[in-house]
């Protein structure tokens, strides 16, 4: 047995255990932060983005604008995204146990999706339920799956997806509108419990015209080398805190 307080060479702090974990945590989230580098920038509006409260944040996004410095993913972020992609795939292998014919891929491997507008609207679906047992919705249905932290799931639960996540409310509206699949069953993972929430959602015509719109206004502000009005008169307003583009959009920009 190692013993750890007599020569057994560990070090706590400076050059020993603490040292090696900040090195290895780095060396990962520079790959991490290469391969998001190595991604084509977006020029299109994601069905995940349309949502967003701010119109010029999304102008900023699809015209390729760099973050403030300091600002956009690091390499937490980048690994909660991943770690997203993992609770999905348990969810998939969940419902399929229980007998739901999910649909996660087209025959020739790819996502299901749509793309509209020339290509500048665009979204992929995380699967679509065509057949399943009895529980009270139509198939086919739209499956949309997110992980969240305990506060925010529960958050969900309390509220509903409208009022609690309305971001992820007007991606599976326009999912719907662009599919033409008139129910969504979002299902939320709990990532502290590994809770299970499911809500049907029901298309709305008027919420997805009116995202619909939206987002045809904000490429053709891009388009005319405009920028949106600012959700806010001052930049101390809740959203343009926590924006990657707070400095450009309110200091070097009218």
């Amino acid at each position: 047995m190692i013993d750890l307080n007599h020569g057994s060479g560990a070090v706590y702090g400076g050059t020993g255990i603490g040292s090696v974990a900040e090195r290895v945590n780095l060396l990962l989230d520079d790959a991490l932060l290469a391969e998001r580098r190595a991604q084509t920038p977006r020029t299109y509006l994601g069905a995940s983005r349309i949502g967003e409260p701010c119109a010029r944040r999304l102008a900023f996004e699809i015209s390729a604008t760099l973050p403030d410095e300091g600002r956009g993913f690091d390499g937490r972020a980048l690994r909660i995204f991943d770690a997203g992609h993992v609770f999905e795939t348990l969810s998939i292998r969940w419902l399929r146990a229980a007998g739901f014919d999910l649909r996660t891929e087209r025959r020739d491997g790819g996502q299901f999706g749509f793309s509209v507008a020339g290509g500048r609207i665009r979204g992929h679906i995380d699967g679509v339920i065509v057949a399943g047992p009895e529980v009270g919705l139509p198939w086919p249905a739209l499956w949309e799956h997110k992980a969240l932290n305990a506060r925010s799931w529960e958050d969900l639960v309390k509220k509903g997806l409208k009022e609690s996540k309305p971001l992820y409310w007007a991606q599976v509206q326009i999912y719907m509108a662009y599919l033409d699949v008139p129910v969504t069953l979002f299902s939320a993972l709990n990532k502290n419990t590994q809770e299970l929430f499911h809500e049907p959602v029901r298309f709305d015509p008027t919420d997805a015209q009116a995202l619909s719109d939206r987002a045809v206004a904000i490429l053709r502000a891009v388009d005319a080398g405009e920028l949106p009005p600012r959700i806010a008169a001052n930049s101390d307003h809740w959203v343009c805190r926590f924006c990657d583009y707070a400095q450009r959009c309110w200091e070097q920009t009218p």
